[in-house]
């Protein structure tokens, strides 16, 4: 057994206090984004963990990439056929969740995900390269398939078929906008005193901000 109960460290690079912070959960969400990436965070910023509840009864997360947030949302865009998209489709709530390590800092979301409009995922799907737009073709996310030379070799009859042609957006792909109810930051502080603030939409659409125990 590989025993970890050693692995600690000191947080310590930051705080988060109730005066000063936002009445909204969005605007925070853009500070606290944009002071990581100036920051010099050395992975991608917009890296983050979407949990659904597959039809299996079971949570699972993977790693996407957050496309666009705004006071609306948080958009991603992923293959509706995908094991993700179907648990999506049978149940739309689903979390976000964000760790910056280098400012000791984590975001979870609470939402409700329903795709976007037809003319926000052409527009994403027409900005990609023409590789990525390929790629969103050929593969059939979650399916089983006999190889990877499988992929690259449907991949190539692909690039000769589009060669010099518009590549058009699947209609099994897109994009989903998760609309926040809940959202809460986490900051570490030092002996396990950690700062967790939670906002909670309310049916005015204001929001309860309340903090947590560590």
């Amino acid at each position: 057994m590989n025993d970890l109960s050693n692995y600690r460290k000191s947080y310590e690079k930051s705080e988060l206090l109730e005066d000063n912070i936002p009445e909204d959960p969005i605007n925070l969400f853009n500070r606290w984004f944009h002071e990581v990436e100036e920051f010099g965070a050395s992975g991608e910023v917009n890296a983050m963990t979407v949990s659904t509840i597959g039809l299996d009864g079971f949570p699972k997360s993977r790693v996407v990439l957050l496309k666009k947030f705004s006071e609306e949302g948080f958009i991603f865009y992923t293959n509706y056929d995908s094991e993700k998209g179907k648990a999506i489709a049978a149940n739309p709530h689903v979390c976000l969740s964000f760790f910056w390590q280098e400012m000791e800092r984590q975001v979870i979301i609470k939402g409700i995900a329903e795709k976007t409009s037809e003319n926000i995922s052409d527009g994403y799907f027409d900005s990609r390269p023409d590789g990525s737009k390929l790629g969103a073709i050929v593969s059939k996310q979650s399916e089983v398939i006999p190889s990877r030379t499988f992929l690259e070799e449907n991949l190539k009859k692909l690039e000769k078929e589009f060669e010099g042609k518009p590549i058009p957006r699947p209609e099994n792909w897109g994009g989903f906008l998760v609309t926040p109810l809940e959202v809460e930051f986490w900051q570490g502080r030092p002996n396990r005193l950690h700062d967790r603030i939670r906002y909670q939409s309310q049916s005015d659409f204001s929001w309860k901000i309340e903090r947590l125990s560590s």
